[in-house]
């Protein structure tokens, strides 16, 4: 599914110096990734290797996140404090979101499996360590196991329930399939859901429309981080990590994936106030 009921504000050409910052960023962005890319990759395969002794890359991924929200032009404002395993239940606004997140703390992300095959996207998610899932009932039980087996083994998953990105002003009504995995034949006392609003919000006096920072539809990826690159100056993201719950205190993952959702679309409009 692809969330694609409104069309982008148009914006007129940038000047040619926010084009200059634009190509700086990008390449440095670009050669931030590949350095630490290589440091991250390294400490997974000794950490394979040697074991849990080996944890460096965890603090690489942190700071490759944090670079890159400076060079999207984003200042991050984070609210409540993230669980330290089980599962995040978040809003998606754009491809953006990655990278706040992992700015904040370890967390290893949930996706559909096309994006496995994205030129260039599909490495680096693999490299770190996301879960990869198929829309099928086929594939429902296997990957419930797999999703379980990671949170029992001390991992943050992250899951984006709406199913898309979207214009980043909305939160669209969560699918409950995901939340399956805590409903399994195990019972899930020990797991703790986070629900997370991401909100972004433009620099005041910027001229930028309110849903500048969304990816959606037909946008092009490489077109979208180049405009963001251009034109985002003092911008904010607010991240709200709001109160845990166990999948136990509901009937079933319907009254899970509802609360949920009512959760974050508040604290989603309670960041823009």
């Amino acid at each position: 599914m692809t969330w694609n009921e409104t069309d982008p504000a148009p914006l007129s050409e940038p000047p040619f110096v926010n084009r200059v910052i634009g190509g700086v960023r990008l390449a440095a962005a670009l050669g931030i990734t590949a350095l630490l890319g290589v440091l991250f990759v390294l400490g997974a395969s000794l950490r394979k290797v040697i074991g849990h002794v080996i944890s460096y890359h965890f603090w690489v991924a942190q700071i490759w996140a944090r670079a890159c929200l400076t060079l999207i032009g984003l200042k991050r404002e984070v609210r409540g404090v993230p669980i330290e395993s089980g599962a995040l239940v978040a809003n998606h606004c754009s491809w953006s979101d990655i990278v706040v997140l992992r700015s904040v703390r370890l967390v290893y992300f949930v996706s559909k499996s096309d994006v496995a095959n994205w030129a260039g996207v599909g490495f680096l998610a693999r490299v770190a360590g996301t879960v990869f899932i198929e829309r099928k009932r086929v594939e429902a039980k296997r990957q419930e196991a797999v999703l379980r087996d990671r949170i029992d083994a001390g991992q943050l998953l992250c899951f984006f329930p709406e199913g898309t990105s979207t214009d980043g002003l909305r939160v669209l009504p969560f699918k409950s399939s995901l939340f399956s995995a805590f409903f399994a034949d195990v019972p899930a006392e020990h797991i703790w859901i986070q629900p997370v609003s991401i909100r972004y919000l433009t620099a005041e006096g910027s001229g930028l429309p309110e849903n500048f920072f969304g990816w959606w539809g037909s946008m092009p990826f490489g077109g979208h981080i180049r405009t963001v690159m251009e034109r985002s100056f003092g911008s904010r993201v607010v991240v709200t990590y709001h109160e845990p719950v166990h999948p136990t205190d509901f009937p079933d993952r319907k009254a899970l994936a509802d609360y949920c959702h009512g959760v974050v679309d508040e604290g989603h409009a309670a960041a823009a106030r």
